[in-house]
């Protein structure tokens, strides 16, 4: 076969495979939606990274309808029990098992979870503040991954209301009606602790019907179907930056010699010339160190001289604190 004509059919069998894993994984956007028991997993390990920075594994998840008298025999003893407010004054309930609570309030007091066995104690009101943010941010991720699915209507919207240091008066707080349970083994910081927590919601529904993505319109051209699919991925796809305060340049010999406790002097640092370089070493934008609502920020301003480095070479990524 003559070498033009095999390299004509290679590039097509190329572009054929590029188009279908392109179009394959643009379909099934709404297709993989699997419902509240995925959209969970997915919100309480993103929750428990975000807010604390911890490992939090799902081991197992079961869901179930029960009536009021037989969720209540369902929290382990000694749980936390929140109460969540959700749309139409609808209650629901969240317990964190002992194993599961103790990780929580630990990562937070001591920096880590420990491989012992947490104390046999009454939850406190103190514990439901240290970790109502936790389940907040659980309930809003869960929305979020559910704003395209049917489960919306009775998992979405829920928020921390309040905490009970008792059981016994969820029986007269909670609507006697059916309740969707979900019960998630979960393993934490590596298994230093396992053990489940549980998320009761009234199965009849009173939250918004999922969001209907709009039907493109038809514009009647060839493979347009493909340019905006592949549009979508590249313009969806992570961009990694580097914030850059100083540059210095050592001989490898000093470097080698580092030590811990030794301080590299970086008198041409500013706050208020911060450069972002890309991978390939141009600087893509400038920006002044600040803040906004009580949180560090960076106001981006176009950059003034875009540089390369020299010969195409990726320079390495330094960090550091200064007080």
């Amino acid at each position: 076969m003559p070498e033009a004509l095999r390299r004509l059919r290679d590039r097509a069998v190329t572009d054929g495979v590029l188009r279908r894993k392109i179009e394959a994984k643009a379909r099934p956007v709404v297709a993989q939606a699997a419902g509240a028991e995925r959209a969970l997993r997915l919100s309480l390990a993103r929750a428990a990274r975000d807010a604390f920075a911890l490992a939090l594994d799902v081991a197992g998840l079961a869901s179930a309808r029960r009536s009021l008298a037989e969720l209540l025999e369902m929290p382990e003893e000694r749980s936390l029990y929140a109460i969540v407010e959700g749309p139409g004054e609808g209650l629901g309930l969240v317990a964190l098992s002992p194993p599961v609570l103790s990780a929580l309030i630990e990562v937070q007091t001591i920096g880590r979870v420990s491989a012992q066995p947490p104390a046999s104690r009454k939850p406190t009101r103190t514990d439901a503040a240290m970790v109502s943010g936790f389940i907040d941010q659980t309930l809003a991720e869960l929305e979020v991954l559910l704003a395209e699915d049917e489960d919306r209507i009775w998992a979405g919207g829920f928020r921390y209301a309040s905490f009970l240091d008792d059981p016994r008066p969820l029986g007269l707080l909670l609507e006697d009606c059916a309740y969707r349970v979900l019960t998630v083994n979960v393993d934490l910081a590596l298994g230093a602790k396992s053990g489940p927590l549980l998320l009761a919601l009234p199965a009849e529904g009173r939250g918004e019907p999922p969001l209907r993505p709009e039907a493109p319109e038809e514009t009647g051209t060839p493979g347009s179907d493909f340019g905006l699919a592949l549009a979508e991925q590249v313009m969806g796809a992570e961009c990694l930056l580097d914030a850059v305060l100083a540059r210095v340049t050592l001989p490898l010999g000093t470097v080698m010699g580092w030590q811990v406790g030794d301080v590299v002097d970086l008198s041409k640092a500013t706050l208020e010339d911060v450069a972002f370089v890309a991978l390939d070493g141009r600087q893509v934008a400038e920006g002044r160190l600040g803040q906004h609502r009580g949180m560090r920020a960076i106001r981006l301003a176009p950059a003034s001289v875009p540089a390369a480095s020299p010969g195409g070479v990726v320079p390495f990524a330094m960090t550091g604190t200064d007080d």
